[in-house]
């Protein structure tokens, strides 16, 4: 009888497989990513000042239109 160290992904799929990262940013990099956050600074609960950021991350490929065909 034999046992997994590790759980298998056909068994759960949300399992943990181990990624590069240069699997993960060519994934990242072909479909792209958007990344937001916001900060807020405040003193006694007086917000003073709000930032939102967001970014685009991706490459020029993935954002390009599909040129026809014919």
């Amino acid at each position: 009888m034999t046992t997994a160290l590790a759980p298998n992904s056909a068994d759960d799929p949300l399992a943990y497989r181990p990624v590069a990262l240069v699997d993960l940013l060519d994934r990242v990099l072909a479909s792209g990513v958007v990344i937001s956050g916001d900060i807020t600074l405040a003193i006694a609960d007086v917000d003073l000042v709000r930032i939102s950021l967001r970014a685009l991350v991706a490459s020029v490929g993935a954002l390009r239109q599909p040129e026809d065909a014919g």
